[in-house]
């Protein structure tokens, strides 16, 4: 189940779950993960791109180990809003993961996740080498803290 809109996919969660979020390179993934209550992304490990199928079997065993009940998937959006050949990657990683797992599936808009990670990592002092290491989950933490402050938002304003 891929979802556009942000209460439908909200909709869709069964409670509790955490929920996924993945940054997807052509090179790695980098993933992070909430707590139940959906308030705090981690990143949680970058996965080294094989076949889409190793990919996916991999995503499948975290994403199962953790009791993970939704993912994000973070859409690389020109700076102009628009999408390119990258966004129908994603999209289409996410209509051939489905075969894998069945649980809801939804996009942030990841303009400057990476940018902003990277900002965090060299305030961090870490040095170049470890800021490789672990660029792609941290900007996975950042689509999903994105996605969970967004959701937090929603319920609010159902209150």
């Amino acid at each position: 189940m891929i979802f556009e809109e942000l209460t439908e996919f909200r909709a869709a969660l069964r409670s509790p779950c955490a929920i996924a979020g993945l940054d997807l390179g052509t090179r790695t993934i980098g993933v992070a993960v909430s707590d139940l209550l959906l308030s705090i992304a981690t990143p949680l490990e970058t996965i080294a791109r094989r076949k889409f199928s190793q990919d996916a079997d991999k995503l499948v065993e975290i994403l199962t180990n953790r009791s993970i009940g939704g993912l994000v998937l973070g859409l690389p959006r020109n700076m102009d809003g628009s999408e390119g050949p990258r966004c129908q990657s994603t999209r289409a990683f996410a209509r051939n993961f489905q075969a894998h797992m069945d649980i809801p599936i939804t996009f942030w808009d990841e303009r400057l996740s990476t940018v902003a990670a990277e900002r965090a990592l060299l305030e961090a002092d870490t040095s170049r080498r470890r800021r490789a290491e672990v660029i792609d989950h941290v900007a996975a933490g950042y689509i999903l803290q994105g996605l969970l402050d967004r959701l937090r938002h929603m319920g609010a304003q159902d209150d």
